[in-house]
């Protein structure tokens, strides 16, 4: 079986600051013409932040998509400038949080939705953390606060449905992981 949609027609219906909105007529392999609604995404990047105590740093912030609050690891997006997913790490980590780190090892890169969307996530781990004097401000249109958990207290937050987004959740089976890696 072949698996490929040759693109036929690509209409952009509307570009934003983050994300461009495209609807798209392909070919399918057996000749049929389908549509695809596409959201292109410049990509982005999240960190895993453990404090020298074992705790996880997290933010809380409002996200209107949800209309609710979420719990979540620091993250954003790729600006033109960042030189690759750790430079955005770095620079999120510092602007939600006011800390920044001395060891940072990269953990995983994924597709957060390809059913719909191209964004494409890199996931830092990030520790030795040090609270910085004058951190990068955050952006604008952001009111995050902070929040340094313990493994039980993150899992709470989880189990309360605070702490639902994908990037988030995988970081706590990663933590998990992490865990049983050691205690075996």
């Amino acid at each position: 079986m072949e698996f490929y949609e040759e693109t036929v027609e690509d209409k952009s219906i509307y570009k934003g600051n983050v994300t461009e909105y495209t609807v798209q007529k392909v070919k399918l392999p057996n000749g049929k013409i389908a549509q695809r609604e596409i959201v292109k995404h410049a990509g982005a990047a999240a960190v895993i932040p453990f404090t020298d105590d074992g705790r996880l740093v997290l933010v809380k912030q409002y996200r209107k998509a949800i209309e609710n609050e979420s719990v979540e690891l620091p993250a954003g997006l790729k600006d033109a400038d960042d030189e690759s997913g750790l430079s955005t790490a770095k620079r999120e980590l510092e602007e939600e949080t006011g800390f920044r780190a001395k060891e940072w090892s990269f953990v995983t890169s994924f597709y957060s939705t390809p059913g719909f969307t191209d964004e494409f996530l890199e996931i830092y781990e990030a520790s030795n953390l040090l609270l910085v004097d004058e951190p990068l401000p955050q952006d604008e249109d952001e009111n995050v606060e902070v929040i340094i958990a313990t493994y039980d207290e993150a899992w709470s937050l989880y189990e309360q449905g605070l702490l639902r987004d994908s990037k988030t959740v995988f970081a706590l089976f990663y933590w998990k992981m992490k865990r049983q890696m050691t205690n075996e």
